[in-house]
């Protein structure tokens, strides 16, 4: 008895043990939803940099007021769009996908930034060897420009993989049977909900430490090509 509550450690760690199996498959989502979400923010962040750094106006400015439109905007609205507003127009996607992509879509405004500042860190004399080796446009920014800029975003980049996965429980709302939400029916059938919310805390702490040690060691194995960052 602790503070007028009881607790019964045998039963708790039976309970626990009995719901670990489900709590996990529902981890699974989170997994897959963070990585497909967060692979849609590396794709399209890296296309809105490249048109926002366009040097004619008609093709960056729509890029802006994009990228602007999506950051500014909650997740929930734009989760909600996509679920709701869609399918009246004949664009059904399924639940999951339909997460993954708001996530993608969301985190893609302030990946498209990240990219911006690495790519604008890289030395101009580069672009000029490379015009005076005769590289297209296309195979300098490849080749030359895109590797030397990446290495030096990744920890910013990281941090946004972690929050895409912080993210992943308001998908719930969309029914994704992620890890938040299979301890909330675990807790609704059972009246019981320190246990399981307490399971899937500790799930996420664990996810968020192994995320975070991969990107420190990613960080440090990739080269930094080129002239450091001042």
């Amino acid at each position: 008895m602790l503070f007028g509550i009881h607790w019964d450690t045998s039963s708790d760690l039976a309970f626990a043990a009995s719901i670990l199996p489900i709590l996990l498959r529902g981890m699974v989502i989170t997994i897959e939803a963070t990585v497909l979400g967060f692979f849609i923010a590396l794709v399209l962040g890296l296309v809105l940099a490249v048109l926002k750094a366009a040097p004619t106006r008609i093709v960056s400015w729509p890029a802006l007021v994009v990228t602007e439109f999506v950051r500014d905007t909650p997740l929930l609205v734009q989760l909600f769009f996509l679920y709701y507003v869609l399918p009246e127009y004949g664009i059904v996607l399924p639940a999951f996908l339909t997460g993954a992509l708001a996530l993608g879509v969301q985190y893609s405004a302030y990946t498209s930034e990240v990219y911006r500042a690495g790519l604008e860190a890289v030395n101009r004399g580069q672009h000029e060897a490379a015009r005076a080796l005769n590289l297209t446009t296309t195979r300098t920014f490849t080749h030359i420009v895109l590797p030397q800029a990446v290495p030096r975003v990744i920890p910013a980049l990281g941090n946004y993989l972690v929050s895409i996965m912080k993210d992943v429980p308001v998908l719930s709302v969309v029914t994704v049977l992620e890890m938040l939400n299979v301890a909330k029916i675990i807790g609704d059938r059972t009246f019981n909900y320190m246990i399981p919310l307490s399971m899937v805390g500790g799930l996420y702490l664990i996810l968020t430490i192994l995320a975070s040690a991969g990107v420190r060691y990613l960080d440090l194995k990739l080269p930094k090509i080129g002239i450091p960052l001042k």
